[in-house]
């Protein structure tokens, strides 16, 4: 009875992996269809690379971005000749979000992608109030000095006062 259970067994995965390969191999051709978009994050102003093999060998096509307001670039074959690749700048003006990409090949294929545009945060010295994020204020170094200076001939005086029992009292 066991010997059957485990025929069985190795039958069915035998039969799952291979189905499991089939389904690879398909999906393997709908990666034409893909557009790499580098980098895949990046703030306002930044240029963006997208590259797609939908194109074949050779292929040039026409990409948008207008969605994220950059309008149309070119695509064209790039060092690698299957390969088509193209450029555009994410205007200054864009907000932060997702944003769809798409090229348009000559042979007629689409390749689809994503870029997502950040906020780029605070650029330059930030006056906090702690030390270190602005240049030396000699104005405030000074009278830091002088307070320092005040507080330790105080405490000399105090101290020496107490010490010698010259107290009131």
């Amino acid at each position: 009875m066991r010997t059957t259970a485990r025929l069985l067994t190795t039958a069915a995965l035998a039969v799952a992996a291979t189905i499991g390969l089939d389904a690879q191999g398909a999906y393997a051709g709908d990666w034409e269809s893909t557009l790499e978009v580098f980098p895949s994050t990046a703030p306002p102003g930044t240029t963006i690379t997208v590259n797609t093999t939908a194109c074949g060998p050779g292929g040039r096509g026409v990409g948008d971005a207008s969605e994220l307001g950059a309008g149309e670039f070119r695509v064209a074959p790039g060092t690698h000749k299957e390969v088509a690749v193209g450029q555009f700048t994410i205007p200054h003006h864009t907000r932060p979000g997702f944003y769809g990409i798409s090229v348009t090949c000559r042979n007629g294929r689409t390749a689809t992608g994503d870029v997502t545009v950040q906020h780029t945060g605070p650029r330059g010295h930030v006056r906090t109030g702690v030390g270190g994020s602005v240049g030396p204020d000699t104005a405030q170094i000074a009278a830091g000095v002088a307070v320092l200076a005040a507080a330790a001939v105080g405490g000399t005086l105090f101290l020496r006062r107490r010490a010698s029992g010259a107290q009131g009292g």
